[in-house]
């Protein structure tokens, strides 16, 4: 079954970095194109960036690109979000995303806190 496991959620000061990461098991990973997202409470869940099945294609959100790198290590199954110079405004949980034969999948989440 499929599985995708977030961690590396952290408290940050305003400026810091994080890197996200989101470990899939359960299917071939090499060969989807994935998200992530993210949620802060009462609001619905937003997309942050994405990225093909082989790394060569990446969109992101207006309000995160030039500040985060979404990548992915085929090998390792894993899909990453590097996040610098971070905003109080960034504070939310954060989820990986897969569609798979119109299914979405979702991680459990890990929690960014930007604040000083």
């Amino acid at each position: 079954q499929v599985q995708l496991v977030e961690s590396g959620g952290a408290l940050v000061e305003p400026g810091g970095s994080l890197r996200l990461s989101c470990a899939a098991s359960g299917f071939t990973f090499s060969v989807f194109g994935m998200s992530w997202y993210r949620q802060t409470p009462g609001k619905e869940r937003e997309f942050v960036a994405s990225i093909s099945p082989g790394g060569g294609s990446t969109n992101y959100a207006a309000s995160v690109k030039d500040r985060f790198t979404i990548s992915r290590d085929n090998a390792k199954s894993t899909l990453y979000l590097q996040m610098n110079s971070l905003k109080p405004e960034d504070t939310a949980v954060y989820y990986c995303r897969l569609i798979r034969s119109r299914v979405i999948y979702w991680g459990q989440g890990t929690q960014v806190t930007v604040s000083s």
